[in-house]
């Protein structure tokens, strides 16, 4: 079970998956605080000065009206913390679009095969003096 488990972990696809999540991590935060420290409070102060993240809606108002969003944690009071739920959608965006251009840069630098072409109808690689594809038979110089 151990060997298992090593030749599991020693996959190339496992090391860049977790590469992967490393980054990602590392690019959620960044984000993080691009949105929270740079992009929102220009916005904020354009809107009147709002704050997002201290955005939200009472919805028991018989415990009393809380101050603030932390007000109303402590006193247990329910709230839909919607500031907040702007905030995440802003963090969303930014790292699909940052993911977007990543994969666009990406595909531009991937060479592709001069010997190779792709087959018209099932679009494997095939040599360029194939006459019929290894992967679905079909006959290539009647295409």
């Amino acid at each position: 079970m151990v060997k298992e488990f090593k030749d599991f972990i020693a996959r190339a696809n496992v090391i860049d998956l977790a590469v992967g999540v490393i980054i990602g991590v590392a690019l959620g935060r960044v984000v993080t605080s691009l949105v929270e420290g740079i992009i929102m409070p220009p916005i904020g102060l354009l809107l009147g000065g709002i704050d997002f993240v201290s955005l939200f809606l009472v919805l028991d108002k018989s415990k009393g009206v809380p101050i603030s969003l932390a007000d109303a944690k402590a006193k247990g009071i329910p709230v839909v913390a919607y500031g907040a739920f702007i905030n995440d959608i802003v963090n969303f965006v930014i790292i699909a679009l940052a993911v977007f251009v990543l994969v666009k840069i990406v595909n531009k630098l991937r060479k592709t095969d001069p010997s190779k072409k792709d087959c018209p109808f099932c679009l494997t690689a095939i040599p360029l003096s194939a006459t019929r594809c290894a992967a679905c038979c079909v006959e290539l110089n009647a295409a």
